[in-house]
């Protein structure tokens, strides 16, 4: 593992990219409604109970780490919360993935979920939060 020495990210590549300290998560809930700050959190509480999870805030969105990044925050919008959870298959027999689309040139499947409402992370999403989890170890 490399550790940035400006921001002490933990990477598994060594001098591995990344939009060091250019965000705080505080950025990103800024005028945000209480129901979207509860819905971030609740999203992150859940990711906790799955397993050590980290929060990094990013240029263009908040990232859900393991070892390696596991989940996305792509939007905190009025009153919902748009995550994305990068695969390396499509896992098209599901009732909580709105969008799945392979990225070009790739492998990676990405997963977009919308998030309503806190009941929203069901059992299913729990699965594919543990799956995500599992997959960043």
């Amino acid at each position: 593992m490399w550790t940035c020495p400006l921001c002490g990210q933990q990477f598994v590549n060594n001098n591995q990219v990344h939009s060091c300290n250019d965000k705080t998560l505080a950025d990103y809930l800024t005028g945000k409604t209480a129901h979207t700050i509860s819905l971030f959190l609740h999203v992150v509480q859940k990711f906790q109970e799955v397993g050590k999870v980290t929060v990094h805030p990013t240029k263009s969105m908040i990232a859900f780490a393991a070892k390696t990044r596991i989940a996305y925050i792509t939007r905190l919008g009025r009153d919902f919360v748009d995550i994305t959870f990068p695969f390396n298959k499509a896992y098209t027999d599901n009732l909580c993935f709105h969008k799945i689309a392979q990225v070009p040139g790739t492998y990676q499947y990405n997963h977009h979920f919308r998030m309503l409402h806190q009941d929203d992370i069901n059992e299913e999403v729990l699965h594919f939060m543990k799956l995500a989890y599992q997959g960043g170890l």
